[in-house]
Formats: C-alpha cells, structure tokens, sequence
C-alpha cells in the first residue's frame, strides 16, 4: 500500500469568467496519516483546490488520483464515505435542528429514501459530542452564533467518518476556547488514522498542527515539503508578498510581519 493517499498531477482548473488559471499545473501528493496545512494570499485557489478534491468542480487539465484510483472512477457515495469538507460557512435556509443537520454526514451511507437508523443516530450524537454541542442537539441551526455553527460544520463532516477530512479555514470564526478545541479534535482523529489537509490564513495554526506545508501564490506551488522544511522566514515571505519573521515563543512558532506603520 502506497504512502501517497492523494496525488495530484499537473491540475489546472479556469473559471467560466476569468481569463487566467485559478490553479496552474498544481502537483501535490497528500501522505496517509499526515497533516497538510496550505498557506497562502486570497485569491491563490486554496478554496478551488479543496472543491477540486471533492469532485465538486471538473479539472481542465492534469490527473487527481485518490488511494491508486482516477478520483472520477469513484461513485458519489463511495467518495462522500472517504471525503469530508468543512467549509468557510453554509448558508441553512430550514429550520434544521444541530441533529438534524448533522444526520446529513450520514448520506454517504443510506440507499435512496432511506431514513437514518439507531447507528446513524449514534454516530451523529457523538459527533456532535466531540465538538462540544451534545448538550444543543434539539436547538435550532439558525439560533447558533457564528462560531457554533462552524463547530456543527464540522461535526457533520465527523458522521461521515472519512478517510480524509478537509477544512477551508476551520479557525476563522472560532474563539480561542473553540479554536484549541477543533486542534485537540484534528490530533485526536490523526491518531484513529483519518487524514487532514487544510487551508488557513494563521500560520501559527499551520505551526501548532501540521506534519506538511503547501505555500500556494497565483494558482502555483511555490513550495512544498515537510513542515520544518518550508515553514521559513525567507518563503513565507515570497509567498505573502510581505516581510515576514518566523520566532520562537516557548516552542511554538511565532510569525511577525512588517509593521507598514513603521519605517524599512
């Protein structure tokens, strides 16, 4: 069985009103078991790449390959029970309550017009659990703040049971509480064997969990490689567009930036 979970080859991809590529000849491979933070400005297709990787959108160019197979050779159910997004946001339209919604993880796994059973039900309550809003399964989605709702994101994404999970920015509306949560989770379902990939704009995020690093700028790959191996001032730097530091504070990894207030 090969190390390489996920490999990318060469993956191009334009939207309909652009005139440039959102991802240019993009090659990555994903290790089993490894955490892979991409870092990188707006704009750089980090987004496009996770849509890309769920069949979400069709590549123009290039080869995705998911454990040895074409990524299009897999049927949508099979490759919702080894996928799972969280995204951004979603926008919920009903009046879902948290169990409800996070029953929908639980797709993958039911034949048309089947309902959820007591294992689904289960599966789904303890995800919801994990994420610390057990206590909340009967309030409504619509009733959440911002952050609780990216925490409810997430625990649909748990009832699928993937194989790999991918986060579009998991931190961006959490608190700290929240925030340290969500990575004890990400370490805890490594440990079990899931693999993580995930974007994020904190490269102190990046820094508190990541096994690997994709720096990503203009749709490319501008570095890639395990963590302590990219994670540098120098190609932090290129990759932003700003002078970066990269410090130590008690072992963990601490990037400053220029301070525009303040003169070269």
């Amino acid at each position: 069985m090969s190390d390489v979970l996920l490999a990318l080859r060469d993956v191009s991809y334009r939207y309909d009103t652009q005139e440039s590529l959102a991802l240019k000849a993009f090659s990555l491979d994903i290790v089993r078991g490894s955490v892979t933070a991409i870092l990188g400005p707006n704009g750089a297709g980090k987004t496009t790449l996770l849509h890309l990787i769920m069949g979400w959108l069709r590549r123009q160019g290039g080869s995705i390959d998911l454990d040895g197979r074409p990524l299009g050779s897999y049927t949508r159910r099979a490759l919702g029970q080894m996928i799972a997004l969280v995204p951004q946001s979603e926008h919920v339209v009903f009046e879902y309550s948290l169990m409800e919604y996070v029953l929908l993880g639980r797709a993958p796994y039911l034949k048309p017009l089947d309902m959820p059973g007591e294992e689904d039900c289960r599966i789904a309550l303890a995800a919801l659990e994990q994420v610390g809003l057990g206590n909340l399964r009967m309030r409504a989605i619509t009733s959440l703040s911002g952050g609780e709702r990216q925490m409810v994101l997430m625990a649909r994404a748990l009832a699928q049971q993937p194989k790999i999970l991918l986060l579009d920015e998991p931190t961006s509306h959490l608190d700290l509480g929240n925030k340290g949560r969500l990575l004890r989770l990400l370490e805890q379902l490594v440990q079990q064997g899931v693999t993580v990939v995930l974007t994020t704009h904190e490269p102190e995020v990046a820094a508190s969990i990541a096994t690997h690093l994709v720096l990503v700028r203009d749709g490319q790959v501008k570095h890639v490689g395990r963590f302590d191996e990219v994670f540098t001032a120098e190609q932090l730097s290129e990759t932003y567009g700003v002078p970066v530091k990269v410090c130590a504070v008690d072992g963990q990894h601490v990037v400053l930036w220029h301070d525009i207030r303040q003169p070269a």
